[in-house]
């Protein structure tokens, strides 16, 4: 169980997630075949701000009159991101902002978001222990002890982990199931935990034009925001753990 194991996976894990490469592979190629006559040259995933506004302006009309299948492209494509870790969900969850406003776009990233997170965790679970040791070995050695020591409020310190970047998601994606976080807990405290940073992207991307950078996204007083938020998650977590002492 320490950072020294070998990254090695069977033949069963290496074809599940080979299989599970394949069925996404198939289904963004089903999608983009059964898109109308466009010119879709400008369809690549944004890497820079100004990626994300040639984007979003290709895209504001053809949503206006193909809105399903913008939501169900937008949706498959960020959960294959969070579900491999590709780097960029940001500037999906500034375009959700530009194309569907802050209350859709919250919504549309939530879930999209906690659909990754859970496809992640479930593949983790196959395939991820010498993966997630051999990345992060001190990390797990951190979180495996907190959340054996918070078994009885460990939704409020999921909830924590959620709102506040004390550990990446990524992270907490694939260690989840590897130290035994039970799936209704993970999946709640993503669902909800995701809210208050989904809100600041997404109303950042409403105003796209005005942002300069990425990093402006989370000054000092978003962070503080969603520290003290976190704070208040995890709170009964400390009184419950004070009290035991």
């Amino acid at each position: 169980m320490g950072g020294g194991q070998r990254l090695s996976f069977s033949r069963r894990e290496t074809a599940a997630a080979a299989a599970v490469v394949a069925s996404f592979g198939i289904g963004l190629a089903g999608l983009y075949l059964s898109m109308p006559a466009f010119d879709y040259s400008f369809l690549k995933l944004p890497r820079t701000l100004e990626d994300l506004r040639i984007l979003r302006d290709n895209l504001e009309n053809y949503t206006s009159d193909y809105t399903l299948q913008v939501l169900i492209c937008y949706f498959t494509v960020y959960m294959f991101m969070q579900t491999f870790m590709i780097p960029g969900t940001v500037f999906l969850s500034l375009l959700a902002g530009a194309l569907f406003g802050v209350v859709g776009g919250v919504v549309l990233v939530v879930l999209a978001a906690t659909a990754g997170a859970s496809s992640c965790f479930f593949l983790s679970k196959m395939i991820g222990r010498p993966l997630v040791f051999t990345l992060w070995p001190d990390k797990m050695s951190f979180f495996q002890a907190q959340v054996a020591r918070r078994k009885e409020n460990l939704l409020n310190y999921m909830l924590f982990l959620r709102v506040t970047p004390t550990l990446p998601n990524t992270f907490i994606n694939m260690a989840s199931p590897i130290v035994d976080v039970p799936y209704h807990i993970f999946v709640l405290a993503t669902m909800i935990g995701l809210i208050p940073a989904a809100y600041v992207t997404v109303r950042a991307g409403t105003t796209l034009g005005e942002l300069k950078s990425v990093a402006d996204l989370y000054d000092f007083q978003s962070i503080a925001t969603l520290f003290f938020i976190g704070i208040v998650s995890v709170t009964p977590t400390l009184i419950n753990t004070k009290g035991q002492k």
